[in-house]
């Protein structure tokens, strides 16, 4: 979503600019183009040489600057941006601007801009929770401003509580959560992802190789458009996203129970996880010894989660995965068909790229009609998204 677009960077002066480095560079490294703008005091934290070396582009510090003014100018830079991040932004600049004051170079190309804009408030506890600063946040929220919470630590000042400017990547979240459209807004969306395990003893387990990656990109993608999620995960390693609502589970049993408890309230439904096939008929008590050479283990067929969702299936819009070593679009449509599905996305695990733990997968979106779309080597989120951009038109038909 931050590909090929202008951001303008406010830097104010606080201990946090350190962070603001770490910010442009995630920026950079996303395909920005970033213009920053300092204020006086953010200079005596870090020079402007750092942000133009990360930035590529000459650094923005003072309103009456004969250079600047012509090149590019206060009104030139509020109109080319798509996003304005001031970050991070003190007390008094948030005072400044909720007073529609414009005495520096900062505070006039916000108050010039019409892009959206992005504040990241970093400040004394004390002086955050003051009732004159909350009413300044308040009336900024009120005329459209985005305002991304600080978080709760342990400040440079030796106090402790909400002031912390927030990590880097939750502000990069954040800029792609204000520029991203809300087309899948008030939609109900239940999603699965991961493994599940399968005990055989108190220490040993049956599983597979998922990450959950592509159904946690699948849940983050939904909510940043708007949607209302739920996550329905195995155990994973990943962090959840923020703003979804998150149900973890360990079993097939558990997740078979989840998913049908929560389908008769979603309005689409997508099974990402990788739900094990089989589990030991009996789960023994006591970790068991080793006693021979040669060992049977006897399994039983778990739940068919997705077939009972299919049979089941009023309104919802109904999508599975298929990931296969051989055979695929040959397994993708019986499955496609067998489960009652609107589509299936379908990938080979056993190609590089696509498989597990990896960012990345090539898939294939097998269609209920049997169209049939191929899509490129990228990134799990860019997968999501191409998914929802196809979800969307199919789930505002039942609305």
């Amino acid at each position: 979503m931050l590909k090929g677009k202008t951001i303008i960077l406010g830097v104010s002066g606080g201990i946090a600019v350190y962070k603001a480095v770490e910010l442009l560079r995630l920026l950079t490294k996303a395909g920005v183009k970033v213009h920053v703008v300092m204020t006086r005091s953010a200079c005596e934290f870090v020079t402007p040489l750092t942000f133009q070396t990360l930035s590529g582009q000459p650094v923005h510090t003072e309103l009456f600057n004969l250079y600047q003014e012509q090149e590019i100018g206060h009104i030139s830079l509020a109109d080319r941006a798509d996003l304005f991040i001031l970050a991070p932004a003190t007390a008094n600049l948030i005072g400044r601007i909720a007073q529609g004051l414009a005495d520096d170079l900062l505070t006039t190309t916000v108050l010039a801009t019409k892009a959206p804009v992005l504040i990241v408030p970093a400040m004394n506890t004390n002086m955050y929770e003051n009732p004159l600063y909350q009413r300044n946040e308040q009336r900024l929220r009120e005329v459209g401003y985005h305002l991304l919470e600080p978080v709760y630590g342990e400040l440079a000042c030796g106090w402790t509580g909400q002031g912390k400017m927030p990590d880097p990547q939750d502000i990069v979240d954040a800029a792609e959560d204000v520029l991203t459209g809300k087309d899948l807004a008030g939609c109900r969306i239940l999603v699965s992802a991961g493994p599940t395990r399968e005990e055989i003893d108190p220490v040993r387990y049956l599983s597979n190789r998922s990450s959950g990656r592509m159904g946690f990109a699948i849940a983050a993608a939904a909510r940043r458009r708007g949607a209302i999620v739920t996550l329905v995960a195995g155990p994973v390693q990943l962090m959840p996203p923020a703003g979804v609502e998150v149900v973890s589970v360990v079993s097939a049993r558990q997740m078979h129970e989840v998913m049908l408890g929560r389908f008769a309230a979603a309005d689409v439904v997508i099974k990402a996880a990788a739900v094990a096939d089989y589990r030991p008929m009996i789960r023994q008590q006591q970790k068991m010894k080793k006693k021979s050479e040669e060992f049977i283990l006897d399994l039983e067929k778990t739940p068919d989660i997705l077939a009972e969702l299919g049979q089941r299936k009023a309104h919802q819009i109904l999508v599975g995965f298929a990931a296969e070593t051989e055979d695929l679009l040959e397994h993708a449509r019986k499955k496609l068909v067998s489960k009652n599905l609107d589509m299936i996305v379908a990938n080979d695990v056993s190609i590089p790229g696509a498989g597990f733990d990896v960012d990345t997968n090539i898939v294939r979106f097998i269609y209920r009609n049997g169209e049939m779309e191929n899509l490129e080597l990228m990134s799990k989120t860019d997968v999501a998204n191409h998914l929802l951009d196809r979800i969307c038109p199919l789930w505002k038909k039942t609305c």
